[in-house]
Order: C-alpha cells, then structure tokens, then sequence
C-alpha cells in the first residue's frame, strides 16, 4: 500500500487550517488586541497657559511671553516662573518685570447713558448700565465714576487700571463737562458765587467752569467739573436753594456724543486712547 494510498480518507484536518466555517487563527503572539480608551485630561476653565496670560495683557506677543518667561522676568505670586507650559489662574498676582497685569487686553468703551439705568456692577439694582455695554466685550470693564439713575449722557468704562486712577486723582482728575437744568433761572449773583467757589459744611466746593449756555434760558447752564461723580452738582444747587430737573455729561476731556445715539457704546479709537492717557 502506498504513502498516498495509506493517507486517504484517514486524518482530520487542522484547526489551525483554513477549513469551511473556522475562524482565522493567528500564530502565538500575534493576536489583535484591544486598545484601552485613555482617559482625557479635564481642562481647568480657570487656568490659562502663562505665556497666553502674559500676551493677552497686551505686554508682548505670545513668543516674546516665552521669552521673557525663559529669562526670569515673570513671576507668578511672588515667585519667579520660567517653566513653559506653566499654567495659572485668573485670580492669580502675575507680574512682568514687576509690574502687575491682566490677562485680557486694555479695553475702553464709551456709552451715552439713557435715563432709568444704575451706575453699578452690583446685581439685584435693576437695569444698570452693565445691561447697556454687556455685548461689548468679554473683557472684565467698570465704569469710571457715577452718573444717578436718572442722569443721562457719557460714562467710560475700562478695565486699564491706570486710566481710572487718572479720573480718580483727586488733584488732577479729568475734566467732565455737564448740561443741567434747573428749576428756575439762576441768579447772576449765584452763578457767581458757584464761579468762585463756597464752603459746604467747612468743605470747599469749587468747579473748573460754569456759564449760562449761549441763545438758551438762564436755568440752563454748562459746568465742568473734575469729580467722578455728579453729586456735587446736587450739593451745589440745593445749597443755593435750586432744583436740579436735568443733567447730562456732554464731554469726557476730548470725548463727546457724537455719533453715539441715546442708548448706544462706541469703541475709542487708538487715538482717543492716546489722547485719554496724556491728559
């Protein structure tokens, strides 16, 4: 009997064969496997890379960021950072070269208030005026100075710390031109008198200017005053035993109403900006 003869219809097939409704097999070793889902890292919506941090204050672009941070000149709560990548919080004290920053770049927003809505950024106030500028940009902006509830006219709202230092200077201050209206025509005597300045309860109130407005009646009058707020001018009139029926800010330094309807904000131009700072 022959080999071939001997084999027929003797043996089963293999396993390891490719045999009809057999699944493919695989050599020792080199069974697919299953990768692991990794798990992804939670991005902290508090945190911000450094050098973005340090770009988005407006000190430097984002590759000078890493390389001021490289070369010491950031710190991070009092210690100096010069690991890449470092991350921080909003709330954090970062400083470039000494100097404190914001993670956001300088803003400056010019609104003509309307009557009816609170200078505050407090909530539970009403309609305030953060409502009136709340599309005008994400960065984190206040008003400078009051205007009443009922006042109307221009208000500057900034996150530049520098700026509203500038307004809130009590010797050099920036100037605030106003239109108000009164109850009554104000006497030559009294204008006069507000002119050259009086004592309320032993505190001088002074004014830079004040005049009748030109082609008007005598109980409207234009007052500049450097105060950040605008209850000096309630304090003046009442004292003189005058109503206050109107006041509107006209003027802000070099800044006026044009082209910013009732209601509306602007943007300062790069130039209002310059101006603004050296004023």
């Amino acid at each position: 009997m022959s080999r071939n003869q001997d084999s027929k219809g003797k043996g089963k097939t293999s396993g390891r064969g490719n045999a009809k409704g057999k699944s493919k097999g695989f050599p020792k070793g080199n069974a697919p496997f299953k990768k692991k889902p990794q798990s992804k890292k939670v991005s902290n919506p508090d945190e911000i890379r450094l050098n973005k941090y340090v770009a988005n204050s407006g000190m430097c672009s984002r590759r000078e960021a890493d390389e001021n941070i490289a070369i010491g000149l950031v710190s991070v709560n009092g210690k100096v950072v010069t690991e890449m990548g470092y991350k921080v919080k909003r709330t954090d004290d970062v400083r470039f070269d000494g100097q404190r920053i914001m993670p956001e770049a300088k803003v400056y927003v010019l609104l003509n208030k309307p009557k009816g809505f609170a200078t505050t950024t407090a909530e539970g106030k009403g309609r305030t005026v953060m409502d009136l500028v709340a599309n005008a940009t994400s960065a984190n902006i206040k008003p400078i100075g009051r205007l009443g509830r009922n006042s109307l006219g221009l208000l500057l709202f900034t996150n530049d710390d520098k700026v509203m230092q500038k307004f809130t200077n009590s010797k050099n201050g920036v100037a605030r031109l106003f239109q108000v209206e009164l109850d009554k025509n104000l006497k030559f005597e009294d204008l006069k008198k507000i002119q050259e300045g009086f004592k309320v309860g032993g505190k001088l109130i002074a004014v830079e200017e004040v005049s009748y407005i030109d082609g008007e009646s005598k109980n409207k009058l234009g007052i500049k005053i450097k105060n950040t707020g605008n209850s000096i001018l309630r304090t003046i009139f009442e004292t003189l035993k005058y109503d206050l029926v109107k006041i509107d800010c006209v003027a802000i330094g070099h800044l006026t109403k044009k082209d910013i309807p009732r209601g509306h904000w602007k943007h300062l131009t790069l130039q209002e900006i310059n101006t603004l700072k050296m004023l």
